[in-house]
């Protein structure tokens, strides 16, 4: 009688500091920025800027922006990201081990996978949560976990799941979780979906991820039989002075509001739990600028977190 072979789900999120503290956060900064996939300067021009300049300044900063959302729990993308493994491991129970790892900080990715190899699992699959495809989020967690089996001379069965917006189900769970939250707060002049930016300069050098933003959230529009003057796609998160993909969240809010509307919605679909980008910079800042600039009402979506609807869809990507 053949044995079924084990199956291991590694799920990986991006990571959170340890503590909402600067020399937490600091840590974290560095791991974070330091990484090529991130920031592909040269290291010998990065790296001391980092340690110098970049890290000291913005640690204090950021710091302050994690207090915000910091919960008795700890960080919400950690505790979000928890629930949905833990959602995954219940749907998949006879089907998979489920472990969770962050990308960057703890718990690492090496923990992750130890801890799969020692319940016997033959046949692993990497799952990041990012919706859409970029190398500076996705192929990073590739390079990590290839550059761990390779340490720990590991090599089970091996299969990574680069993208999951265009998984049957995805686009129909983030329009009906924007449907239940109309159905209470009503519908806006104007739908934002807002998506994480990254430099211009990658997409034009071959990064798929803008069009794969372009196509999921036209994807959900469509879903929800919007015309093309109820929403627009923008992106936010940039940082330092080069290009990144344009129209930016904060810079479209402004105008919005300066334009006499008056009640915007924000959603940010490739982000799987809510986090910091979401909690602090969409519904803190961002928030501020459009009622600041004569918006009245500022609505923020959360995120798919550990809903029904999502948990299945990732659980059938595992399936299939």
């Amino acid at each position: 009688m053949e044995v079924p072979t084990v199956k291991g789900l590694l799920v990986v999120n991006l990571g959170t500091p340890q503590a909402p503290d600067p020399s937490a956060v600091g840590a974290y900064l560095s791991q974070f920025l330091s990484d090529p996939r991130v920031v592909d300067l040269p290291r010998w021009l990065l790296l001391p800027v980092l340690k110098l300049v970049i890290v000291p300044l913005r640690r204090y900063r950021s710091a302050e922006a994690y207090r915000k959302i910091w919960t008795p729990k700890g960080s919400p993308l950690m505790t979000g990201s928890i629930k949905v493994a833990e959602r995954l491991q219940q749907e998949l129970k006879h089907e998979a081990v489920v472990r969770l790892a962050m990308r960057y900080g703890q718990p690492g990715i090496r923990r992750g996978l130890g801890e799969l190899r020692i319940a016997g699992i033959e046949q692993l699959i990497v799952l990041p949560l990012y919706p859409q495809y970029s190398t500076t989020t996705t192929e990073s967690v590739f390079d990590a976990v290839s550059t761990e089996l390779k340490q720990m001379e590991w090599f089970p069965e091996l299969e990574s799941i680069q993208k999951y917006h265009d998984a049957p189900g995805w686009s129909l769970a983030v329009a009906d979780s924007i449907r239940e939250f109309q159905s209470s707060a009503g519908k806006p002049d104007k739908l934002l979906f807002s998506l994480h930016g990254i430099p211009q300069r990658y997409v034009t050098n071959g990064d798929p991820y803008a069009s794969q933003c372009e196509q999921s959230v036209q994807d959900v529009a469509n879903e929800l039989e919007l015309d093309e003057d109820q929403w627009v796609l923008t992106y936010q998160s940039r940082v330092g002075r080069e290009p990144w993909l344009q129209p930016y969240t904060d810079h479209v809010l402004k105008e919005l509001a300066a334009s006499s509307t008056k009640h915007v919605q924000v959603v940010c679909p490739g982000f799987a739990v809510d986090c910091l980008e979401t909690l602090e910079e969409i519904a803190m800042r961002n928030k501020s600028f459009f009622l600041q600039n004569g918006g009245e009402i500022f609505e923020y979506i959360p995120a798919l977190n550990d809903r029904d609807s999502h948990v299945s869809v990732l659980a059938d990507l595992i399936r299939n």
